[in-house]
């Protein structure tokens, strides 16, 4: 549990303890936190319980025992509950997703469609999906708050064109898709296949500004997450958004094309 291990070590660091006066506080030898920061030891619901207590966050939403059983019941993938507690504190989003729709803008029966899809492979159970319905309707109350972030969203044309859960499903989803490109908090645009080798992005990514301006990046691979910090990977990402952004159809275009494929489905 690798984000797991550097969330603890940041949050260590910021309260200026060293490893000993953690386990000092955890009740837990200097050389188990080392194991559990760097990964190399596993993370158990008992340790995860002191941890939270000696850091305030018992019963918190930030809590390393919701992460531990999460990550643990295969309801999120590891480095996923990292990012979504920057997420929650993000002034500025910017997302871009191949294949589906983004989590924050699936309407409640197309996340039912792909999570159903997901247990029909033997990937996750009924209790998973569930939980994981329940964690996106959660995360998606950002968009709902008095001050939203500003929400920029490109996604690749397979995301509006890929049938999901039926037109009805899919009809319905791409009337959320032009709401919310009349929101004043949200830019939506289509990178289309006609730019061919001029996406500057093939994998999807999230880019978090955060209130004092700093930037994080998460991507995903097959196995985990991961959320990067380094000025320096991640000013890379961005420039590479920002092409995208500049090849990719206006918010008029985005919505006209959506309107287009939505006829098709009546």
């Amino acid at each position: 549990m690798a984000a797991y291990g550097a969330r603890m070590r940041r949050l260590r660091e910021e309260r200026g303890w060293t490893q000993e006066e953690l386990a000092e506080r955890t009740r837990y030898s200097s050389k188990h936190i080392s194991g559990v920061e760097t990964g190399r030891r596993p993370a158990t619901l008992k340790f995860s319980g002191a941890v939270d207590a000696a850091f305030g966050l018992t019963g918190t939403d930030q809590s390393f025992d919701r992460e531990c059983r999460q990550v643990r019941h295969g309801v999120l993938l590891e480095g996923f509950p990292e990012y979504v507690h920057q997420e929650r504190k993000a002034v500025e989003l910017r997302l871009f997703e191949i294949g589906i729709i983004p989590g924050l803008l699936q309407t409640p029966e197309y996340a039912q469609a792909l999570a159903a899809s997901s247990v029909a492979r033997g990937s996750i159970t009924a209790d998973q999906s569930a939980e994981r319905l329940a964690f996106l309707a959660e995360r998606q109350q950002i968009l709902e708050q008095q001050r939203p972030p500003m929400v920029f969203v490109v996604m690749d044309e397979s995301c509006i064109r890929q049938l999901v859960g039926g037109p009805d499903v899919m009809a319905a989803q791409l009337d959320r898709l032009i709401d919310f490109a009349a929101r004043p908090h949200t830019v939506i645009q289509v990178s289309p296949f006609a730019i061919g080798e001029r996406r500057s992005l093939n994998r999807p990514v999230t880019l978090a500004t955060l209130p004092d301006r700093a930037v994080l990046s998460y991507a995903e691979s097959q196995a985990q997450g991961n959320l990067e910090r380094e000025s320096g990977a991640v000013a890379s990402m961005l420039t590479l958004y920002h092409h995208l952004v500049a090849e990719s159809l206006s918010q008029a275009d985005t919505v006209a094309m959506i309107r287009e494929i939505r006829k098709g489905m009546l």
